[in-house]
């Protein structure tokens, strides 16, 4: 079930905030445990097994981690750790990463492993990462164990951010599981965010993504210079509201519910480097890193060499954990070189280039990571990223890039300036001009996101594609 759907926005979602606000105060927790993994389980049936296994596993991994503390058996506690983030990092490793490996390995001559048919537990990554983040928050001391199995199970399946985050970690709202307030302008918030992220994705991710399957569908090797360029600026944005739009929707989701998560996304696309780029980006996946594996490694503590490694090692890890493919792991490594060059020398450079071109660079770099990254195989972003520059000797454009431009270049303007800060900083000037009219500005409000409701809706009515891309992750 996918937020961007009818069953969601019509049955599921209208029944569950009937209930929760009708069940006393104790039960809220119960609730949402049960209903998160129904929302779970009516895509993934057998799958929701193997998330009761990581609730059950690293709930009593924190409570015999917070008894060892206790006693002062800091070396057992730490061997339970161990044996947790191996149980963890094992289950996530044999679902997403075994298939991978046997094909490899059957590129050997004379191997010949059948295919375990694995199919690939939707979310996994997000929900074994959030689920981590506990057990290594006990074990530091950042927080205490949860004794209430209900409250850790509702932390880890919380349906909001269960299948594509953002990535919660559990000191975040460790007080919110067992204290959190409602109110009605919090409750209005979440609805404003949940319907804005609703039209990101639905509205211009959806029609974004129309364009780049078009374009993705045609021969590389003929593909005029235009048409790749068009196919993957649709890519770019369709990846970036897609993303953002969903975590928006979570984000609203869950301060209807109560909870305040943090923010994933701050207008990525508006970067003059790669580094400033990776600090708007799924923000939630680069704090997990930086938290749980940069910091531990020693970050930037011990010398530039092994800050180096550090970045190596990071991104290595993040290409490996978008997926099970060489072209996720090149990818990693490829924004790994990138971030070691500007912490080299390049970010002193663009200090003293105009933002324009600091820009043009980064972006630049950006849209040729889409092109590895959208792929199933490496081969194919290469081959697309050679049309993107002319390396297959086609023309420059044909009268099918000329269509292509022409049909669809309102709609990539759109985007480009939806990815950017301007329609908030207009909003935002126009709720000012009218502050002493609160009517007339609720009224406004309330018509823009009505609007925006019955667009979204009449486009899911009549439309067949409504893909979520980081679900396959």
């Amino acid at each position: 079930m996918v937020f961007s759907s009818l069953l969601f926005l019509f049955y599921f979602l209208p029944a569950v905030l009937l209930l929760y606000f009708i069940v006393p105060k104790k039960l809220k927790n119960a609730l949402l445990f049960v209903v998160s993994l129904f929302f779970y389980a009516w895509g993934e049936p057998v799958y929701v097994l193997v998330m009761l296994a990581i609730i059950v596993i690293d709930y009593a991994s924190g409570l015999w981690i917070q008894r060892m503390k206790d006693s002062g058996r800091p070396k057992a506690a730490r061997f339970v750790l161990i044996l947790c983030l191996i149980t963890n990092l094992g289950m996530l490793g044999f679902f997403k990463y075994a298939n991978f490996l046997i094909d490899n390995l059957n590129m050997i001559p004379s191997v010949t492993i059948p295919s375990l048919g694995i199919a690939l537990p939707i979310g996994i990554s997000f929900f074994t990462f959030q689920s981590l983040s506990y057990t290594i928050d006990v074990y530091r001391g950042d927080v205490k164990a949860q004794r209430s199995i209900i409250s850790f199970g509702t932390y880890v399946a919380l349906f909001p951010q269960l299948i594509a985050g953002p990535i919660v970690q559990y000191k975040t709202i460790d007080k919110q599981l067992d204290e959190r307030t409602h109110s009605y302008e919090q409750f209005g918030d979440g609805v404003r965010r949940f319907i804005t992220g609703l039209g990101k994705k639905v509205l211009l991710a959806n029609t974004a993504g129309v364009i780049w399957t078009k374009v993705s569908s045609y021969d590389t090797a003929a593909m005029p210079v235009l048409t790749a360029w068009i196919g993957i600026l649709a890519f770019t944005f369709q990846i970036y509201f897609d993303f953002s739009g969903y975590s928006d929707m979570a984000i609203g989701l869950g301060k209807m519910f109560g909870f305040e998560f943090l923010e994933n996304f701050n207008y990525p696309y508006i970067s003059n480097s790669i580094t400033e780029f990776w600090r708007r980006w799924h923000i939630s996946l680069s704090t997990w890193f930086r938290e749980y594996v940069y910091i531990p490694l020693g970050g930037n503590r011990r010398g530039l060499t092994l800050q180096l490694r550090n970045i190596f090692i990071v991104w290595l890890l993040t290409g490996i954990w978008h997926g099970a493919s060489w072209n996720f792991v090149i990818w990693g490594l490829y924004f790994g070189v990138l971030l070691a060059l500007e912490k080299l020398f390049l970010l002193k450079l663009l200090q003293r280039i105009p933002s324009f071109f600091t820009h043009i660079y980064t972006m630049l770099l950006v849209i040729i990571s889409w092109a590895i990254f959208a792929f199933d195989s490496l081969p194919q972003g290469i081959s697309f990223i050679g049309a993107m520059f002319g390396a297959h000797g086609a023309p420059v454009f044909d009268h099918t890039s000329l269509y292509l431009l022409l049909t669809n270049a309102a709609m990539l303007l759109i985007c480009a300036v939806g990815s950017t800060e301007y329609p908030k900083r207009a909003a935002r000037r126009i709720e000012r001009a009218i502050a002493d009219r609160p009517a007339l500005a609720t009224t406004g409000v309330c018509a823009v996101l009505l609007c925006m409701s019955a667009l979204c809706v009449a486009y899911l009515v009549d439309a067949s594609y409504n893909p979520f891309l980081y679900f396959r992750f």
